[in-house]
């Protein structure tokens, strides 16, 4: 099982990449902004991700980017990013299970307090 490091390293990969595929024009301080991140964070990310071919850095002369760069995901990054997105979807999915149950555990745990009267409702 991969540990909490790893997943929050993949699911920082998949959202860039995910705002890569709609906005390939976006300076790094941009997406930093949007991914959470600082730039440094986000530098080490994308480098990462051009090493495993996901992502590429292409001159463009049209880009809002003052370099002039943009940020395109290779058909390698495509089939990269719906890996990532299906082990995200699962993790996401197992989250919520957690939470439901947690949530039952404790408005059930609520109710037993409110019965045995131990505890007054406010209203």
């Amino acid at each position: 099982m991969p540990s909490r490091q790893a997943n929050l390293q993949e699911d920082t990969y998949f959202r860039a990449m995910r705002i890569l595929q709609q906005n390939p024009d976006l300076t790094q301080r941009e997406l930093a902004a949007k991914l959470g991140v600082s730039v440094g964070g986000l530098n080490y990310c994308l480098k990462a991700l051009m090493e495993r071919g996901w992502v590429k850095m292409q001159n463009f002369s049209h880009s809002k980017n003052k370099f002039g760069y943009v940020y395109m995901l290779t058909p390698g990054g495509i089939a990269g990013k719906a890996a990532l997105a299906s082990r995200f979807l699962k993790r996401k999915m197992d989250e919520y299970e957690a939470l439901k149950a947690e949530i039952a555990t404790l408005e059930l745990e609520s109710h037993e307090t409110m019965a045995s009267g131990t505890m007054r409702d406010p209203s």
